[in-house]
């Protein structure tokens, strides 16, 4: 593919808190073998060249936006997009998230996007430090 765009939002009523935001990502196609789950990584590529770039924006004007070469073949890793703060558990907050790598200048495949995860900042933490355990290239 040469453009990536995943977007989306959320409207809620959230508790009063601090609040992270994650997509959940992985290079490479998953399979089973013999029973096992092997990971394919034949058509990975193009995303070493150019990072994505990850953002978040909320209905009190917070905003995130950080980018990344994504380098884990055959790891799920939740990438922290950013934090949010709600005051008012009466008001609903909205959430906005995208993941894009415009760049046309290369093609680039591979890539499984399976979610997006807003969790109280606590557990957010715990997801952080988990996958900085993971060693990539």
């Amino acid at each position: 593919m040469w453009w990536l765009e995943v977007d989306g939002d959320l409207e809620f009523q959230f508790p009063v808190g601090t609040y992270s935001l994650f997509f959940r990502l992985q290079l490479g196609r998953v399979t089973k073998r013999l029973g096992r789950r092997v990971c394919n990584s034949d058509h990975v590529h193009g995303w070493d060249i150019k990072p994505a770039q990850f953002q978040l924006t909320t209905s009190n004007d917070e905003r995130a936006i950080s980018r990344c070469y994504l380098d884990n073949v055959g790891t799920w890793i939740h990438h922290h997009v950013g934090d949010f703060v709600v005051e008012d558990p009466t008001i609903m907050t909205k959430i906005r998230f995208s993941l894009t790598q415009i760049d046309c200048t290369h093609t680039k495949g591979g890539l499984c996007v399976d979610s997006v995860l807003v969790c109280p900042i606590s557990l957010g933490k715990v997801l952080r430090s988990s996958d900085s355990l993971i060693v990539t290239k």
